[in-house]
């Protein structure tokens, strides 16, 4: 199961369910994929097809969406 956090510009943002613990967000469009660690600071940890221009576009949107993202992780993971 990899519940859609959100999508965005053709981003689709979402989290596996039976993956490691630690926060995190994994980003796919057609340009490629990401993963994103959330906590304790957003951070890339592997990225697949994106440019560097990309990546810190993503970055951004996490960033923003930071509250939102772990919401949604509390709410799968504690709920």
């Amino acid at each position: 199961m990899s519940p859609t956090v959100f999508r965005y510009k053709g981003y689709r943002f979402f989290f596996f369910s039976r993956e490691e613990e630690r926060m995190h967000i994994h980003v796919f469009s057609a340009n490629g994929e990401a993963k994103y660690w959330i906590e304790p600071e957003v951070e890339l940890a592997n990225n697949y097809g994106f440019s560097a221009k990309e990546v810190r576009i993503i970055q951004k949107i996490i960033e923003e969406r930071q509250d939102e993202i772990a919401a949604s992780w509390n709410k799968h993971f504690k709920g």
